[in-house]
């Protein structure tokens, strides 16, 4: 059975998702292999143009794994595509096909006709002023799913974590947990750990909210009210999970290592140290979808889109991500 195809979308056109394409194939075109652009080509020709590239693009009418060229599936009508795209300078007009170019790959990935999607950075003051009302992908991308229950998580070489809350103000964390919410994380959590990364018995560890995890409750009761009455369920389902710990040993080599993920309560908790280890090499991965998505983990740069002075490494692991888990998915069918 021939893989299906990995949809990569571009992201915010004036950004560096055309970059990191665009020179990751300049590179060494088996980075892209097996991959699709989903993506009017012209986005990528006029960047390609600006970095003294001359790429083998092509247009094709389906989602088409790329071999000895690479494949530019634009699901957009031509007309629906107006206005130039200007490295740096984000414009109004791109919003709707940036918004549609993801839609159409997931619902491609649920219709099963590609294996996974690769999601290149977006701007998402430009989308929310088009009416796009979610915080990020992986909100939109759960909405499109039906509203599946998704967990965000960073993973790398050195750590995985994932988040209890993603995109929210630190001071609203506190009465966003529950321990419906935290019980549901750990679900997800363990589910795909086994049957996307192929890990027999995952480990978890529930890091703490506060300080010293609560220090029984002197500063802060979150981790005795929800998080530990969430782990004893999981762990009464067969999850092996810790009680919450504190996070600033939590992340140490001897601690860290000894676990498959972290699951964090709030986002900086978790992106901090998987940053500051694995910076352009982690990968942004949403768990609980019922398709395959990655994502680079850097923002759109547009002060150097264009500049060819960007690494794709994170797009290439998220690609590799990608490819890994659809291929564990299409055997674990067969």
């Amino acid at each position: 059975m021939a893989s299906l195809p990995i949809l990569i979308t571009a992201g915010e056109p004036a950004g560096i998702g055309p970059d990191c394409i665009a020179l990751a194939w300049a590179a060494d075109p088996d980075l892209l292999r097996g991959t699709c652009i989903c993506a009017p080509a012209a986005w990528l020709e006029k960047r390609c143009q600006q970095l003294g590239l001359r790429l083998p693009l092509r247009e094709v009418a389906s989602p088409q794994a790329s071999h000895d060229v690479l494949n530019c599936w634009n699901p957009l009508p031509a007309e629906s595509i107006t206005g130039p795209v200007t490295a740096g300078a984000t414009a109004a007009h791109t919003a709707a096909a940036v918004i549609a170019c993801i839609r159409i790959a997931a619902e491609t990935c649920m219709q099963q006709r590609a294996g996974a999607m690769v999601t290149g950075p977006i701007e998402k003051a430009v989308l929310r002023d088009a009416g796009f009302s979610f915080p990020g992908h992986t909100e939109f991308l759960a909405h499109l799913a039906g509203d599946s229950p998704f967990v965000m998580m960073l993973a790398s070489d050195a750590l995985r974590v994932a988040l209890l809350t993603t995109h929210l103000a630190i001071a609203d964390v506190p009465a966003a947990l529950s321990v419906q919410q935290t019980l549901q994380c750990l679900r997800i959590v363990h589910h795909d750990l086994h049957e996307r990364f192929a890990i027999d018995t995952p480990r978890i560890a529930m890091c703490g909210l506060n300080p010293h995890a609560g220090e029984a409750g002197h500063f802060g009761k979150e981790e005795i009210d929800i998080l530990a009455p969430a782990v004893e369920q999981a762990r009464r389902e067969g999850i092996d999970v810790t009680l919450p710990l504190p996070a600033d040993t939590l992340f140490s080599p001897a601690m860290r290592t000894s676990f498959d993920a972290v699951v964090c309560c709030y986002h900086d908790q978790g992106l901090i140290p998987i940053k500051a280890l694995s910076f352009g090499e982690a990968v942004n991965i949403t768990l609980g979808l019922p398709f395959i998505r990655t994502s680079v983990d850097h923002g759109t740069a547009l002060d150097r889109a264009g500049s060819g002075k960007v690494s794709y490494s994170s797009l290439v692991a998220a690609i590799e991500a990608a490819k890994s888990m659809s291929q564990r998915s299409m055997h674990a069918s067969q």
